[in-house]
């Protein structure tokens, strides 16, 4: 695993490491919660040291594409910043989100601590008993075990191309939900 300051409870921060699909996406709603200092695009709990995109497209690394959300919990706890993650991407279906298909596009949830782990399966069974969801959850619940950073081009890429066909057709929608389904929770 990369060590550097964003694996590491600092504070009053937190850190937890979170999978919805295209990161890009995820990246871009995250960004925008209030309670949230940082996101970064990374590549999570696969096998192969040093990935680079390439060979996360590839499927074979294990990997999985996620942000790492360094959040302040006494502006947003970690069981709302769940529920923003729940609500903004598919978590029943497993290796896809919309047209991004493969291993690296699964949903999860990569936990710094036990604290963490015990919120998450909490939140997935509240969810599931309350029948929000027409298919099962298949998010899975991780201790995080390798994190590496995305290249640079990857960071921030929706805010730096939003006219892009993808952001455009499928992030800049992804915002609009947040914007409308979690109005409470977005940066003033």
């Amino acid at each position: 695993m990369e060590k550097n300051d964003q694996n590491q409870h600092t504070g009053k921060t937190q850190v937890i490491t979170l999978g919805a699909g295209c990161f890009w996406c995820t990246e871009a709603v995250f960004d925008r919660v209030r309670g949230v200092v940082d996101v970064q695009s990374g590549y999570a709990n696969g096998h192969l040291d040093h990935p680079r995109y390439e060979d996360i497209c590839s499927g074979q690394t294990g990997h999985a594409e996620v942000v790492q959300v360094r959040f302040d919990p006494d502006q947003i706890p970690l069981r709302e910043l769940l529920t923003v993650f729940f609500g903004t991407h598919d978590p029943t279906t497993l290796n896809r989100q919309g047209n991004d298909i493969g291993t690296q596009y699964r949903s999860g949830i990569y936990t710094m601590d036990p604290q963490q782990a015990q919120v998450a399966h909490a939140v997935i069974a509240e969810l599931q008993q309350a029948g929000a969801y027409d298919a099962p959850i298949v998010t899975e619940v991780l201790p995080l075990t390798s994190y590496w950073p995305a290249e640079d081009y990857h960071q921030d890429y929706f805010l730096n191309h939003p006219n892009q066909g993808y952001c455009a057709y499928v992030v800049g929608p992804k915002v609009q939900h947040l914007r409308s389904a979690f109005a409470r929770w977005l940066k003033e």
